[in-house]
């Protein structure tokens, strides 16, 4: 294995995201290397016609992005400095249909999320919490900046989110009137809160945002609608006995009103936020039923008449998870997962269940991103052997036609296949393949997903299995029960069984994949990160010798502390009754083969003490022989500045370099030169 496949991967140009407008215009987001070629810079690029014409350039990375029909582009970008260093917080910029791109607003904590409504412009804030307005919050936020104060004092939970802490700060929705003409607009100072005139020594910026009158609990998600007059907002709050319970609220952003209870969660259900009816007297919302102890977790779709009150489920019939958004008045459009793949349906609001437009079985892209541009569907479209790409989907025909791609198309090496199986309970099973390239026998490695709620349908630059293929490796990469795009039915497969029914699956289609003449049977690793890890976890300790070696990634090892200490309150009730049958640390003595442990000291989700406790059971309590000097064969990647995932463009080469040097190395016996920049 060479590096240069793994650099090719990793210095590619990426699609990050479509933004759309209902007059036709199409903006992909794309992520690239920055000029130090040590980190990622977003840079917007518009898709007119045939043409990819760039928006922005520069060092500055581009964060949240909306688009406006006049051709205006708003987005936040952190301004450089001379030193070549971003300042701390995010500015609001826009960029004209013609002209340079200028400053509308700088704050400190910058700007969250961005939507044009109308003529207004609404934005997510983080707020100081005992602050009322934006004077408010600039001058307590300057106080407790000099008094070199770093403390969060919490009320309810979580405290963390994946990657970051929460508090001090408040989320609160704001909203701004965008001027007539935004280029001859001048700079103001904002007035006080009382209606005052503005201090003269106070800054200008051309737009001032209004808080907008917040629920009570922890704003979690929320959209506008078209006139920018109304927004749905999904708050959290501890409620009972219940941790973070999700309620969704109707708020007026122009009046007075207070804001509306719309639907109040409860013990079984929660329910979120989706797209407004272009006519805005209607909304979708999501309806989720909890993962419990005796339910498993289901995502559905319902409309909900605003005058009325009343709700009806959408698409009844359909056995698929889906988030649709509004073609016209009556028709919605959606994507999900489907089979391995990704399917686009179409179908009315009434309907018992839509028709698949595009995608599903017989080919190999799933779609994401979907939004409607000039009455045209558009999505990013991806494969296991597919980059991102813009498509355009024919709206009758469900033709998917390839738009100007302004993200490089990564040609990846060897051959896709399927692999099938039977599940001991009948159900049928499949897996991708990928094979190198020549006759093998190759060895394998079989990759776990994550979610647990997940699929291996699309592209992925952090599990990428090209560099593994370019190696020589092929790579199964199966989906067991608990994976989506399958029914219901094989979500409830595997909900209550985390290391049952989802192991028996893995198994059975790696029995399949090594029966192949071209896959060495003799020659197998297995892998995963964050459920996936925990499926590395307990394979270990369920398969003796069976795999060479196992990587195990962000991974859950004790799943009884597990719950108490991860981010997410949903995590710890259901796994209570599994705990005492399927925690991978009470069959920490039958692992045999070495592991490689890899955790980022920032992941809030699955917390390194997992990694910790894992790395010293491994030490304490396998059975994995030692090596001639008696040392361990296990091996610990930390990184002590990553989260869930490792995102710094030198962490990921280390990451892919690291683990095919322990997979060379157990697999086929081959000696492994550490990189020089782990130390």
């Amino acid at each position: 294995m060479t590096s240069t496949s793994i650099e090719t991967l990793l210095d590619a140009t990426r699609l990050a995201a479509l933004e759309t407008t209902e007059g036709g215009r199409v903006v992909a987001k794309v992520s690239g290397l920055d000029q130090k070629g040590t980190s990622y810079r977003g840079s917007l690029v518009e898709i007119d016609g045939d043409r990819l014409v760039p928006l922005t350039r520069g060092s500055a990375s581009v964060g949240a992005v909306a688009l406006a029909e006049d051709g205006a582009t708003f987005f936040t970008a952190k301004r450089v400095g001379e030193d070549g260093e971003e300042s701390e917080d995010a500015q609001l910029w826009a960029l004209p249909a013609r002209g340079e791109a200028r400053e509308l607003a700088n704050r400190p904590g910058g700007f969250g999320g961005l939507v044009v409504a109308g003529r207004h412009l609404v934005t997510e804030l983080e707020v100081h919490s005992q602050a009322a307005d934006e004077a408010e919050h600039a001058k307590l936020t300057a106080k407790r900046k000099k008094a070199k104060v770093s403390a969060a004092f919490h009320t309810g939970f979580p405290t963390r989110y994946w990657d970051h802490d929460l508090g001090p700060t408040r989320p609160v929705l704001a909203i701004a009137a965008l001027p007539e003409d935004l280029a001859a607009a001048e700079r103001t100072a904002a007035p006080s809160a009382d209606g005052a005139d503005a201090d003269e020594d106070a800054p200008t910026q051309v737009l001032h945002f209004r808080h907008v009158t917040m629920p009570p609990g922890r704003l979690e998600g929320w959209t506008a609608d078209r006139s920018g007059e109304q927004a749905l907002v999904a708050m959290a709050d501890s409620r009972g006995d219940r941790l973070a319970v999700t309620d969704l609220y109707l708020l007026d952003l122009v009046g007075a009103q207070p804001p509306r209870l719309l639907c109040e969660g409860t013990n079984e259900v929660e329910y979120g936020p989706a797209e407004f009816s272009p006519s805005g007297d209607r909304v979708l919302i999501g309806r989720h039923r909890h993962w419990t102890q005796t339910a498993s977790l289901h995502a559905g779709v319902e409309l909900l008449d605003l005058a009325t009150g009343e709700s009806a489920p959408v698409w009844p019939e359909l056995d698929h998870w889906v988030d649709p958004v509004w073609l016209d008045e009556n028709t919605l459009v959606a994507a999900s997962d489907d089979t391995g793949r990704g399917a686009v349906w179409i179908g009315d609001v009434t309907d018992a269940a839509p028709r698949r437009l595009a995608g599903g079985p017989g080919q190999d892209l799933a779609f994401s991103d979907l939004s409607i541009a000039g009455g045209e569907i558009i999505a990013s479209a991806s494969g296991i052997a597919v980059a991102p790409h813009p498509v355009r989907i024919d709206r009758s025909s469900g033709a998917v036609e390839e738009l100007p791609n302004p993200a490089d198309a990564l040609a990846q090496p060897g051959t896709l296949t399927e692999v099938t199986a039977a599940a001991e309970d009948g159900t049928e099973l499949r897996a991708w393949l990928r094979l190198p390239d020549g006759e093998g026998p190759h060895p394998l490695v079989v990759f776990a997903h994550g979610g647990p709620w997940g699929s291996w349908n699309a592209w992925t630059y952090r599990w990428n299995p090209g560099p593994f293929v370019d190696a020589g490796y092929a790579v199964l990469l199966p989906d067991p029960a608990i994976s989506t795009g399958y029914g219901q039915s094989m979500i409830d497969r595997g909900q209550h069984e985390l290391g049952g029914a989802p192991f028996a699956d893995i198994m059975s289609l790696t029995d399949q994949a090594i029966a192949r003449e071209d896959i060495d049977e003799d020659r197998t690793a297995f892998a995963g990160g964050s459920y996936g890890g925990y499926m590395a976890n307990w394979v270990a300790g369920h398969t003796g010798d069976r795999f060479r070696c196992i990587v195990t990634h962000a991974s859950l090892w004790d799943t009884e502390s597990m719950g108490r200490t991860t981010d997410n309150a949903a995590w710890h009730r259901p796994m209570l009754a599994q705990n005492a049958r399927y925690n991978p640390r009470d069959f920490v003595g039958e692992i045999v083969a070495p592991m490689l442990v890899i955790h980022g000291d920032k992941d809030y989700r699955v917390p390194i003490a997992q990694g910790h406790a894992l790395w010293h059971d491994l030490h304490e309590y396998s059975a994995t022989p030692r090596d001639a000097q008696g040392r361990s064969r296990h091996r610990y990647l930390y990184f002590p500045d990553e989260g869930h995932w490792i995102q710094g463009r030198g962490n990921a080469q280390v990451w892919y370099e690291t683990f095919l040097g322990f997979l060379d190395e157990h697999v086929r016996g081959k000696d492994w030169e550490r990189p020089a920049t782990l130390g």
